[in-house]
C-alpha cells in the first residue's frame, strides 16, 4: 500500500489526517490552523482554532470574541497524535507563520503566504528546513521584482509633501491588515492627525490595544469638519474608490499600494493618481531564494501563478507540482473589497462614515 502523504490537498484544506487536524480550512472544521489572520485564510465556523499570539486580537475581531482559540510563540512544540507542529515566522504580515509539520522524521511545512523583506512590524521571515514545501506563488512571475520597500516609502513620502503644498488631501489606500501597518511604520509620519476609514481605524485599535506599538488614527465620520483634510493624510481600504464615501475629500490625490502596480495599465484600470508596487508577498526572486532555503525534496505550489512557477522549478531540477486550493490572491482581497470583516464592515454604512465596522464585530 502506497505511503499516505503527512499532508493532503482536499476539498477542504490542507490536511494532515495522522493529526486530524487542518491548515487554514476554507469551510468549518473540528481543529483548524491558522497561517495568519486574512479572511481567505481565517474563515468563521470551526470548533477549535490554533494560531500564532499575535494574530488573536485580529481573529477575534474578526471571527468572533468567544471563539476557541488557542495561541502559540513562534518555534514553540506542540504534540497532536504523535505529529508535532510548530510555528515559525512568515514575515507576511504581524502573526503570520508557516506551519512545520513532523511526523516520524518527515518534514513538512506550509508556508502561507510570506515576504522575505523585514517590514520593521511583523517577524521576519525564517527559513525552515524540510522534505516538502508548500508554497504560495502570488507574484510568481519574473516580471515581478519589488525595489526595497524604502524606496517605495520615499516615493509615498514626496507624493504626500507635493499634495500638502497644493492643500490636496493625500488618500492612500490599501489592504487594512498588513499594508497599512507597514505604510505606518516606513513612511515619515505627519505631525498633524493622521485620519481613517473604519476599516483600517478599528484594525489599528485592535492592535493597539494589544500592545503594538502603531501611531493612534483619527475615525472619519459624517461629523468630520472636511477643511481638516486639505493637506491631511487619510489612509483607506481600496474599496472606496468606488464609493460616495471618498467625496468629501475634495480636492485630493488618490494612491494605492499593491503589488499589482507593478503592471502596465494597472494604476489606469483603478482610476488612481499614484500607484506604489508595494506587496506583503513575495516577489519573484525572493520565491526561488525562499524554495532553494527550504533544502526540500519535493515542492508544492499553491495559489498565484502555480503552473508557471512548478514547471520552471522542474526545470531547474527541483521536482515540484501545482496544487488547487480556496486562497485568494492579493488582486481578489484588495481589488474587490474583501477587507475580512466581510460585507458586515464592508457595505454602504461603512462606505458612508467608516464608522459600521466599530458596530459590527
Amino acid at each position: 500500500m502506497p505511503k499516505r502523504p503527512l499532508l493532503q490537498f482536499t476539498g477542504k484544506s490542507i490536511y494532515c489526517a495522522q493529526a486530524e487536524v487542518h491548515i487554514d480550512p476554507w469551510i468549518p472544521v473540528d481543529r483548524a490552523i491558522i497561517t495568519h489572520a486574512h479572511s481567505d485564510h481565517a474563515r468563521w465556523g470551526s470548533k477549535h482554532y490554533l494560531a500564532h499570539k499575535d494574530s488573536e486580537s485580529i481573529l477575534r475581531l474578526r471571527l468572533g470574541s468567544d471563539i476557541s482559540l488557542q495561541t502559540v510563540e513562534y518555534g514553540e512544540k506542540f504534540l497532536i497524535n504523535g505529529v508535532t507542529f510548530s510555528l515559525h515566522p512568515a514575515g507576511h504580515i504581524i502573526g503570520s507563520a508557516q506551519i512545520r509539520v513532523e511526523y516520524k522524521d518527515e518534514v513538512w511545512v506550509a508556508s502561507g503566504d510570506y515576504k522575505l523583506e523585514d517590514d520593521g512590524f511583523a517577524a521576519p521571515f525564517e527559513p525552515v528546513k524540510c522534505n516538502v514545501f508548500i508554497t504560495e506563488s502570488t507574484f510568481g512571475l519574473p516580471i515581478y521584482k519589488w525595489q526595497p520597500q524604502k524606496e517605495i516609502f520615499s516615493e509615498i513620502d514626496n507624493w504626500f509633501a507635493q499634495n500638502r503644498k497644493e492643500d490636496k488631501a493625500s488618500i492612500l489606500m490599501g489592504y487594512s491588515l498588513g499594508k497599512m501597518q507597514r505604510i505606518l511604520k516606513g513612511i515619515q509620519l505627519p505631525d498633524e492627525p493622521i485620519f481613517a476609514h473604519g476599516a483600517i481605524y478599528v484594525l489599528n485599535e485592535k492592535l493597539r490595544e494589544a500592545g503594538h506599538d502603531l501611531p493612534e488614527l483619527t475615525l472619519v465620520t459624517k461629523e468630520t469638519d472636511k477643511k481638516l483634510f486639505r493637506g491631511a493624510l487619510v489612509l483607506a481600504p481600496p474599496s472606496v474608490d468606488s464609493s460616495t464615501w471618498i467625496r468629501k475629500f475634495n480636492p485630493y490625490s488618490l494612491g494605492y499600494c499593491s503589488g499589482w502596480m507593478a503592471l502596465r495599465g494597472a494604476k489606469n484600470r483603478r482610476a488612481v493618481d499614484q500607484g506604489f508596487i508595494l506587496s506583503d508577498h513575495v516577489d519573484w526572486p525572493d520565491l526561488n531564494t525562499a524554495v532553494v532555503e527550504s533544502g526540500a525534496e519535493k515542492v508544492y505550489v499553491t495559489h498565484g501563478y502555480t503552473s508557471i512557477f512548478s514547471r520552471w522549478l522542474n526545470e531547474n531540477g527541483i521536482d515540484a507540482g501545482e496544487v488547487t486550493t480556496m486562497y485568494g490572491t492579493e488582486e481578489e482581497t484588495e481589488g474587490q473589497g474583501a477587507e475580512g470583516l466581510g460585507q458586515r464592515e464592508e457595505g454602504q454604512g461603512a462606505m458612508e462614515d467608516g464608522t459600521s465596522g466599530l458596530k459590527a464585530v
